[in-house]
């Protein structure tokens, strides 16, 4: 009996015994801090959002239009000492889900407003939902960076021309550049830009790339906030 008792004693004492050396030191170390960054796609539908978002999500582009309720996409993303996800909403372009699109208006920390330069019916249509955005962020909106984008750019039968939308951009104090996410023209350059200046001021927004040549008086409209 004394034996057993002994040997019970002894698995007790094994399984109490303090945890490696190297896996104390690990808790005791400093943690990176985590943070999510969301960016919410807004437009018309048939405006080419879920089009752009694939490109930069998947590199891939598909001639089929699918009209899009709400999708999300998630990245985990590494700078510095800080680790964190880049959350992408892709928003429905019917008004019949307003609420979606107000749920993911209250969450984002920045917004594409997107219209397509062969409909010149689409950018007057952006209006609602950027009124939408400056009432659901109030005074906040400032720290919102916002970017004003005329996709199908590689389309020959436009409605809209660059000053345009760069007139609309200067009204509205975002940044304005036209994409093609057909032949992938400037969609990287959108989201770099976004995540470059996330700390920045919309009007302060620019795009890392040297620029295109574009109509001087168009480019003078809003100086460093315009790429074609």
């Amino acid at each position: 009996m004394g034996n057993y008792c002994l040997g019970f004693k002894e698995q007790l004492m094994r399984r109490l015994r303090p945890l490696p050396t190297l896996l104390t030191i690990r808790t005791f170390m400093p943690q990176r801090r985590s943070k999510d960054y969301r960016v919410v796609v807004i437009g018309p539908a048939g405006v080419g959002k879920s089009a752009l978002v694939q490109r930069w999500v998947r590199g891939t582009f598909g001639d089929a239009y699918l009209p899009t309720i709400e999708d999300t996409y998630r990245q985990v993303m590494s700078c510095d000492n800080s680790v964190g996800a880049l959350h992408i909403t892709d928003t429905a372009g019917s008004h019949r889900y307003a609420g979606l699109n107000r749920h993911a208006i209250a969450k984002g920390h920045a917004f594409i407003l997107v219209y397509s330069v062969t409909k010149k019916q689409t950018l007057e249509e952006l209006k609602p939902f950027y009124e939408l955005i400056c009432e659901i962020k109030g005074n906040k909106l400032h720290k919102c960076p916002i970017v004003l984008v005329g996709n199908k750019s590689d389309k020959s039968h436009r409605q809209l021309a660059a000053r345009d939308g760069a007139a609309c951009a200067l009204e509205w104090n975002c940044a304005f550049l036209e994409t093609s996410a057909k032949m992938d023209v400037n969609v990287s350059e959108l989201f770099l830009m976004l995540l470059t200046h996330e700390k920045k001021p919309a009007g302060c927004l620019q795009i890392p790339q040297k620029k295109a040549e574009v109509p001087k008086d168009t480019e003078k409209l809003l100086d460093k906030c315009i790429i074609m």
